[in-house]
């Protein structure tokens, strides 16, 4: 579970770091030079962290729901640029996927290290009748969603 924080922190307290650093200077403009410095680093924390994908369900329920709604399944981990570029272009659609987020799922991590030959590449996406398709283009699972 910490893990999956950890790279939310570390922009997280090292804004914060640079913020108490200006304002300790005493400059006339550090105090808002540190607020927006730390805006900054809050959204860059915000944009790496869990709160931004749809809440994650296990892997054997993924698919099971996604043989049910014909849905695609979306193998992630928290802080993969590439899961954060999938999920930000996917919009609110990106509600619709079943999301399985690899470090809390050991299933959802074997099968992500099943179809990409022993590694753990993400965002993994399985459509049923398909062969698991990595790092695919937002486009192309948006229309696999709109086909469902």
């Amino acid at each position: 579970m910490m893990r999956a924080w950890t790279l939310p922190i570390l922009p997280l307290l090292t804004g914060s770091a640079l913020a108490i650093r200006l304002v300790s200077e005493g400059n006339p403009g550090a105090v808002a030079a540190a607020a927006l410095l730390l805006v900054v680093f809050l959204l860059l924390a915000g944009v790496n962290s869990p709160l931004i994908f749809p809440r994650p369900i296990d892997a054997r329920e993924a698919l099971r729901r996604s043989a049910v709604d014909d849905r695609p399944v979306v193998y992630w981990r928290p802080g993969c640029k590439y899961c954060i570029r999938l999920r930000i272009r996917l919009g609110r659609g990106a509600r619709q996927l079943h999301w399985v987020n690899i470090w809390r799922d050991q299933a959802g991590a074997a099968a992500v290290r099943e179809a990409n030959d022993g590694n753990e590449t993400v965002p993994t996406v399985v459509v049923t009748g398909r062969p698991p398709l990595s790092n695919p283009d937002p486009g192309w699972v948006r229309e696999q969603l709109s086909r469902s």
